[in-house]
């Protein structure tokens, strides 16, 4: 029997009631979920409470999180100030269809924080982006959108492109092609989205200049999250800039993940500012809020009557509250401080016992987030990512969980989440927990393909 074999055993005979609820789910809902990246192998596990730095599944096992609803609980899950906030703010009422007074105080907060001009509050990083693409379209005249391969972006049809495309499909690596990440995506739609390798400006600028007069924005996430964890080289995103200014494009930054990694998101990390930047995930505490943001010149593009941007949950008082109390309270320096240095002590401690083990294993991190590429190279961009072994990636997920480690999200492509509720105790017994397996995970023979749609 092979490792993946007996851990998927293992699996078995610890969610009994995860298996009877996915059989009943599965009936109503295809697959038993209501989100693709939450199905695995050979089932979902279906969970029914969680606190601090734990969540429990329907069996009782409990669990330490490290993937923090795929990055969007840096507050941790219930964190008691929040819940406290918003036990007050349901007496107010959830919905107004009108603007919520607190929402004026949200925008000086953000644009404080963050250093933009404008903003306007949307519900899902999904909507975010969307509305932001269309805003960046109409606000140069342009309608091609310049996106890296291997970026994810939401889940609307212009932005499904070149998402994990396959070896077969990619095409040339300084030009590569445009490939539809789902069905039902029609032909016409990709021929606006470009796609450009991440990590390599040579090929940016020369694509660039084959769409010099087409071009609205150069969009993409300053650290690409859904080919694992890929930090841009140094002077990529400067080349970017540079290249944005000069072609009188706009540099879009999708900071829906990143900007709950640093306190004042990654454009300030790496000293880079973009023309428009769409926030979301950490920065209300787990409650649904995005945010458009940029310079008054982009955002006072949008007119009513002329550019659309709306939503009937827009800037809801309970989203409201919980993001100015998440980034005033909760979301402070220290506690960024705090959870960075978990997160390079889990990180540091994965990686002496992947060196130790001989692992073929690439430990790519930065502050409170990272992940375990298993690899013979460090992952830049798509093309590296896709020599990554996803089924020793497998292996490790599995064996994590079945010794009460959530290690990072539900694929290869995700990463850990450190929040300001985990503690030194977490995060040594995850490092534990990954060298008593370690030896497992050096020669994995199965092979397992990526999964191309999401």
């Amino acid at each position: 029997m092979s490792a993946i074999e007996r851990e998927t055993r293992e699996f078995e005979s610890r969610s009994s009631r995860s298996k009877g609820i996915f059989e009943k789910a599965r009936e109503l809902t295809p697959f038993g979920v209501h989100s693709n990246y939450r199905y695995i192998d050979p089932y979902p596990l279906y969970f029914s409470r969680a606190k601090g730095s734990k969540i429990w599944d329907a069996d009782g096992n409990e669990y330490i999180d490290f993937n923090m609803g795929f990055g969007a609980l840096v507050t941790g899950h219930s964190h008691p100030i929040l819940i406290r906030e918003i036990g007050n703010c349901i007496d107010k009422g959830v919905l107004y269809g009108f603007e919520a007074e607190d929402s004026v105080e949200l925008g000086r907060i953000v644009t404080s924080r963050f250093g933009y001009d404008m903003v306007r509050f949307s519900t899902t990083g999904a909507e975010a982006t969307m509305h932001a693409v269309r805003l960046a379209r109409a606000h140069t005249g342009r309608k091609k959108l310049l996106k890296f391969e291997g970026c994810y972006h939401g889940s609307h049809d212009s932005l499904l492109v070149s998402v994990k495309p396959t070896k077969e499909k990619v095409g040339d690596r300084k030009s590569p092609n445009q490939v539809p990440a789902s069905k039902g995506i029609p032909p016409e739609v990709i021929t606006n989205t470009i796609i450009a390798p991440f990590n390599d400006l040579e090929a940016c600028e020369a694509i660039i200049r084959n769409h010099r007069d087409e071009l609205a924005a150069i969009m993409l996430e300053p650290i690409p999250m859904n080919m694992g964890f890929v930090l841009p080289e140094k002077g990529f995103l400067e080349g970017l800039r540079r290249l944005a200014d000069e072609f009188n494009c706009l540099l879009f930054f999708d900071e829906i993940k990143t900007c709950g990694k640093f306190y004042r998101g990654a454009a300030d990390h790496f000293g880079v500012k973009p023309d428009l930047c769409t926030m979301g995930k950490a920065i209300a505490g787990g409650f649904p809020l995005s945010v458009i943001a940029g310079s008054k010149k982009v955002m006072e593009t949008i007119v009513p009557g002329q550019v659309s941007h709306a939503g009937t949950f827009n800037s809801n008082p309970l989203s409201v509250r919980a993001a100015i109390v998440t980034l005033r309270d909760v979301l402070t320096e220290s506690g960024f401080h705090f959870a960075e240095r978990l997160g390079e002590q889990l990180a540091k401690g994965y990686y002496d016992i992947a060196r130790d083990a001989e692992l073929e294993a690439q430990l790519q991190w930065i502050g409170l987030s990272g992940t375990i590429h298993f690899s013979q190279e460090p992952v830049r961009d798509w093309r590296s990512f896709l020599e990554t072994d996803t089924a020793t990636w497998f292996l490790f997920y599995l064996s994590m969980m079945n010794r009460g480690i959530i290690p990072t999200g539900t694929g290869p492509d995700e990463q850990w989440t450190l929040s300001v509720q985990h503690t030194e105790e977490d995060v040594n017994r995850a490092i534990e927990r990954f060298k008593s397996i370690a030896g497992d995970l050096k020669d994995v023979m199965e092979k397992m393909p990526l999964v191309e749609a999401l």
